[in-house]
């Protein structure tokens, strides 16, 4: 299992929750020890236009211009994930600014770029794969994945929802069951669903519970060809243990 991390990560390029100081901080020092870290290379303007308007990377690069740099070097993150896992090495993007929030033209919630949409192009090019499935496990639905995706053939996307953490697993083991035929199963990794962040719904468990059944359906059906990418999740305190628990199951 690997970690894609670069020193860069923990730069302050803008003034949200996810680019808050100490959050890429908290989730190394629990990992540090347990998992090998790689670093990755940054993308280029070719990676970022599989998925996105000239004319909005140009947006992004004329209004901040740290996110664009950093934003790029996630996307490096996710792509180096994405290629780990499908040679056979499991692997976790600990990248940010996060991206599912990112359509061809259009951002927000604290996201620029499309990490796992770029990553999952990036191996649909190089003739790789033919087929993804995301699953979406942050509080928030992901839109711009959903919108990059929408129409396409080539990937699935779930974000699976419930009022009660039995609710939510059973519905997330629903929508794996129910994926056929992909070649390569990623997570967009949000962590704001547990009970002491925004979400106030899923333990620290109930992650390590996501990742073996990830692993397990990887292995039934793609190989076991599985990654995952950061996005949200802003407890500090608690944030580290759950990317933690979800590494030790995905492993």
């Amino acid at each position: 299992m690997k970690v894609i991390f670069h020193k860069k990560y923990t730069e302050v390029y803008a003034y949200d929750p996810a680019a808050e100081p100490g959050r890429m901080e908290a989730i190394c020092r629990a990992l540090e020890g347990a998992f090998e870290f790689e670093e990755p290379n940054s993308a280029t303007d070719a990676d970022l236009k599989l998925c996105h308007t000239k004319s909005h990377i140009q947006y992004v690069k004329e209004h901040n211009a740290p996110a664009y740099t950093v934003g790029k070097l996630a996307v490096g993150g996710a792509i180096k994930a994405a290629e780990l896992a499908y040679d056979g090495e499991p692997s976790f993007g600990l990248i940010r600014p996060p991206g599912h929030h990112a359509s061809p033209s259009s951002c927000w919630g604290f996201c620029y770029f499309n990490n796992m949409c770029i990553s999952i192009k990036r191996l649909l090019k190089g003739e790789k794969i033919k087929r993804a499935v995301v699953l979406d496990i942050d509080l928030h639905y992901g839109d711009g994945t959903a919108n990059i995706f929408s129409g396409s053939r080539e990937a699935t996307y779930f974000h699976p929802e419930g009022y009660h953490r039995e609710e939510f697993m059973e519905t997330l083991t629903r929508d794996l069951e129910s994926a056929k035929n992909y070649d390569i199963l990623a997570i967009s990794a949000g962590f704001d669903r547990h009970e002491n962040d925004w979400g106030r719904l899923l333990k620290t468990q109930d992650y390590q519970k996501i990742g073996e059944l990830v692993k397990a359906y990887s292995l039934r059906n793609c190989g076991g060809r599985r990654y995952g990418v950061l996005e949200g999740g802003y407890n500090h305190e608690v944030l580290g243990d759950n990317v933690k628990a979800l590494l030790e199951g995905l492993k």
